[in-house]
């Protein structure tokens, strides 16, 4: 098992980075949270966990070894794989994820895509007893807000980490302001990634 990797950011997509680690450029898939935290050029350390299967070795990286631990947990239940826990892990911070299971909170796991009604229902029913209690500060903070309430913040610092320029990033932002005002509408949480896709290709035209 890789427990983590730490070197030089050599370069940054939406939904990887690549870590320098003694030479070799090591392809990390990370949330939109993490890779905001990111900047090319600069050293960073994330606990990951590698996936194997019979045709790829996928790692998938981490802020914390709290954030990896959830992620593998969330894999014991029936029908999550590792795409469908980093996508939980996208949307809810894992205080978050505990307190949503922990209350039986349906709305905050079919805020996450891929997950509807049924499926969060048996979700909260495998997850009961695997989590554990919410062990940040803020416990009793609204579910999903330690992720999804700075989604601009995320975004930009995702689009700066990529290479664009302040000015650029603060365009792409106001560009998709209108998706992410659409979801909030609706009561559902901005999906960071789509809107760094929307960003991306918002950028491509106007370049």
């Amino acid at each position: 098992m890789i427990a983590f990797v730490s070197g030089q950011i050599a370069a940054l997509a939406p939904d990887l980075a690549v870590v320098e680690v003694g030479g070799v450029g090591m392809a990390v898939q990370c949330t939109p949270g993490t890779l905001a935290t990111l900047r090319v050029g600069q050293s960073a350390r994330l606990a990951t966990s590698l996936v194997v299967r019979e045709d790829s070795l996928t790692l998938y990286g981490f802020a914390d070894d709290d954030e990896r631990q959830v992620f593998e947990l969330l894999q014991t239940a029936s029908g999550v794989g590792p795409r469908l826990a980093q996508a939980m892990l996208a949307v809810h911070s894992p205080d978050a994820l505990r307190r949503a299971v922990a209350g039986g909170d349906e709305k905050a796991l079919t805020a996450v895509p891929g997950i509807g009604k049924k499926g969060a229902q048996r979700l909260l029913l495998e997850l009961k007893d695997r989590l554990g209690e919410p062990t940040g500060p803020g416990a009793a903070a609204r579910v999903g807000s330690a992720v999804t309430a700075g989604w601009r913040d995320q975004l930009h610092g995702a689009l700066i980490g990529l290479g664009y320029a302040t000015r650029e990033a603060d365009e792409a932002v106001a560009a998709v302001s209108p998706q992410a005002d659409e979801a909030l509408a609706k009561g559902e949480q901005p999906q960071v990634s789509a809107l760094l896709r929307a960003a991306l290709q918002t950028l491509g035209r106007g370049r």
